[in-house]
């Protein structure tokens, strides 16, 4: 005789529930007596730990932040990590410290992003033993998207334009670096050739790609489970924020025009 499958939970009713529809609540597995090391324990490689400064939009000497690898659907997703190989538990006074001033700090930079209305803090940890927390923003408006239910929100909103996404980092990033350290994200380039009809426009805008398929929190590398991570690999790769190089000033820009000179006239005889 089967067993009775529990009752779907309550806040499978509530506004900010992403789905709808029937639902059935998974049966749980047997536990296990020895829970698999994390990525940065035992003999397992760390992720943070090898990646360089340039995959970050913002390092100081003892604390980066890094970016998803594109756009998601929330105004900003940012991952707040220690340069130590340390986890929550293991930080000392020092870093224990910095760790609230740093999320205040950086709650705020995002908090002032145009749109954005609050900033959910999360740290989950089950797939890397490197600290790392993470940032996640309510655009304005959007009462639905309230609550626990965000980072699953953000796999399933549109993602934000690659342009307006760029922005938004070198926003956060410049914001923090004026209490220290080195910002790595730069704005958008500047498209300064215009089309020369907007015919080529058109046709230039109908020739673009495909979108990519959306990253999101719930998908990034660190926090899948190992058997998630059998079926679907994750790269082991951290993210990484492309930064574009600075736009090229016409040859002549910031020069000032030469003035003409008056053209002399023949004085009467």
């Amino acid at each position: 005789m089967q067993d009775t499958p529990p009752s779907v939970p309550d806040f499978t009713q509530w506004p900010s529930f992403p789905f709808e529809g029937d639902l059935r609540v998974k049966p749980l597995d047997e536990p296990v007596p020895v829970e698999p090391p994390r990525r940065g324990e035992g003999h397992r490689e760390c992720t943070a730990c090898n990646a360089p400064d340039e995959a970050y939009i913002w390092v100081g000497e003892r604390w980066r932040v890094r970016a998803m690898d594109r756009p998601t659907g929330l105004p900003m997703v940012l991952i707040l990590e220690s340069r130590s190989h340390l986890d929550l538990g293991d930080l000392p006074n020092l870093l224990a410290a910095e760790l609230g001033v740093m999320t205040v700090r950086l709650e705020r930079a995002i908090r002032s992003l145009d749109g954005v209305a609050r900033v959910h803090v999360n740290r989950w940890g089950d797939g890397s033993a490197h600290l790392h927390m993470w940032f996640l923003a309510r655009p304005y408006g959007r009462l639905q998207l309230r609550g626990t239910f965000l980072s699953l929100w953000d796999s399933i909103l549109p993602p934000i334009s690659e342009a307006q996404w760029r922005e938004n980092l070198a926003m956060v990033a410049a914001w923090l670096a004026e209490f220290g350290g080195r910002p790595l994200a730069e704005p958008p380039r500047i498209q300064w050739q215009a089309p020369s009809s907007l015919a080529a426009q058109a046709a230039g805008e109908a020739a673009e790609e495909p979108e990519e398929e959306t990253a999101s929190v719930i998908e990034a590398a660190d926090e899948i489970p190992e058997a998630e991570a059998a079926e679907a690999p994750a790269t082991d790769e951290p993210a990484n924020v492309d930064t574009p190089d600075k736009a090229e000033e016409p040859a002549n820009a910031g020069a000032p025009e030469k003035a003409e000179e008056p053209r002399q006239t023949q004085a009467p005889r």
